[in-house]
């Protein structure tokens, strides 16, 4: 039998990100861990311990994988294996902290649907940026999120710490995934994570954007199933 996953949701992201795992899984626990209240990326890995099983698998994207770095911090002995999509270990540096900051201007002075439409290329691929199902689906997600969670999210992202001191103590099998046409991670995130993390292995989906497990699930899907059953 195999373990319940922790599925941990990226930035301005909903369940929805999820659904191709919710419906192929749906034989397996599962539980969306609530990365919509914390103040702080830690506040969001406390709520995720207090409410899982004893032990657990951990599935973190994008900002997910922030929250998974803190959860392995404080209880790596819950964590049977680890998968990371699209995520990333370092701080913000300043070109990051600028455009952040801009996103929380252009919130504050109520262009919150500005935000999510500037975010639409460096989500999806060019070629993807007119497909209206991938479109609906980020769109959806946004607004079901919300201005008010969104600011949260992003200034929890930027006060985060740099997990990357830290990857060497991970000790469970580890799998990232990364599409080589995301426009907000690199494959320089991920090396650093590879290098450092000693039983990791990076998948790379050639093609996708930063949604992978919307984008190509026929892809994601197989290749999360048979890393956790190995």
């Amino acid at each position: 039998m195999s373990l319940p996953i922790v599925l941990i949701t990226g930035q301005l992201l909903t369940d929805a990100v999820w659904q191709p795992l919710l419906d192929a899984w749906s034989d397996r626990e599962l539980i969306v861990a609530d990365n919509r209240n914390g103040e702080t990326i830690g506040d969001m890995a406390q709520a995720l311990l207090d409410n899982a099983p004893s032990k657990f698998i951990l599935i973190g994207h994008a900002m997910g994988g922030f929250v998974a770095f803190d959860v392995m911090r404080r209880a790596p002995e819950r964590v049977g294996k680890l998968i990371l999509l699209s995520t990333l270990a370092s701080a913000d540096g300043p070109a990051q902290t600028t455009r952040r900051q801009g996103y929380i201007d252009l919130v504050e002075s109520g262009k919150f649907d500005q935000v999510v439409e500037e975010r639409i290329p460096i989500l999806f691929p060019e070629a993807r940026r007119n497909d209206e199902r991938l479109l609906g689906i980020a769109r959806k997600m946004a607004a079901d999120t919300g201005a008010d969670i969104f600011l949260r999210q992003q200034r929890a992202i930027m006060g985060r710490c740099d997990s990357r001191p830290q990857l060497h103590d991970i000790k469970v099998p580890t799998l990232l995934v990364w599409g080589d046409q995301d426009g907000i991670t690199t494959r320089a995130h991920h090396d650093e994570i590879l290098q450092e993390i000693p039983d990791a292995r990076l998948e790379i989906i050639e093609g996708a954007g930063h949604l992978t497990t919307v984008e190509m699930p026929d892809v994601v899907v197989p290749l999360l199933t048979n890393f956790i059953d190995a």
